[in-house]
């Protein structure tokens, strides 16, 4: 017997808005019924849905889970593109031979990594 991975839920004080933030930085789409206002967000992607839901309480630990990101560009270029978006460096691991990731926070506190590119890693094997 074996099990899979549905969903990654999220605690978030704005499902509709943090849903939006990843639905960005995943190129993914939002479940069509979702609207601002709703309880819960989902955000669907090939191999899983992350859903948001509604909790006022407030973040006060680091996660203990936290998702992994791996660009289809590199590692610095993806950083700079999540800023735009509004999540923030909460530490940088780079080192200065290319290897290393960032630790990231998303627009609600939420940690997840930024990992080097596929090609990036090829090129340093």
């Amino acid at each position: 017997m074996t099990s899979r991975v549905r969903t990654v839920t999220f605690d978030t004080h704005d499902p509709y808005e943090l849903a939006g933030f990843w639905v960005q930085v995943l190129r993914a789409s939002r479940h069509e019924d979702d609207h601002p206002g709703d309880p819960g967000a989902e955000v669907i992607t090939d191999g899983m849905t992350l859903l948001f839901e509604q909790n006022d309480d407030e973040k006060v630990v680091k996660n203990r889970v936290h998702l992994c990101l791996e660009p289809d560009g590199t590692r610095d270029q993806e950083v700079e593109w999540l800023q735009t978006l509004g999540a923030t460096i909460a530490n940088d691991l780079r080192n200065p031979d290319g290897t290393g990731w960032v630790v990231m926070h998303d627009p609600e506190g939420n940690e997840f990594c930024v990992l080097r590119s596929a090609t990036e890693r090829a090129a340093t094997s």
